[in-house]
């Protein structure tokens, strides 16, 4: 199942940073945690995801550095930011208000 835009739109940002929370990522990897972690629901492909981590860098709550891959090919490795830690703390309290609402509904959770 997909996420349907909208809520992607508030969705993939928060869980772009959860996965950088873990440490540092380059994109195609995160690409693949989105899919495989997530068991495709909020998976996103490059296209999706390079213009989010670009607005999340710019928003100064990611960071990026050039690096090569274990072949020597060029990679850009992103990283979470102390404001984007913060950022991230204040987004898991709103998601973990948000699913408890929606569970009180019958609309979260088993």
């Amino acid at each position: 199942m997909k996420v349907e835009r909208e809520l992607m739109r508030g969705a993939g940002p928060v869980a772009v940073l959860r996965l950088l929370e873990g440490g540092e990522r380059y994109g195609y990897e995160l690409v693949k945690l989105l899919d495989e972690r997530t068991d495709g629901v909020l998976a996103m492909g490059q296209s999706t995801l390079y213009p989010l981590l670009y607005n999340l860098e710019a928003k100064g709550l990611i960071a990026a550095r050039r690096g090569e891959a274990e072949n020597g090919r060029p990679r850009k490795y992103y990283r979470l930011t102390d404001r984007g830690a913060k950022h991230l703390a204040r987004e898991r309290e709103q998601w973990q208000a948000l699913t408890v609402a929606m569970g009180r509904l019958g609309l979260a959770g088993g």
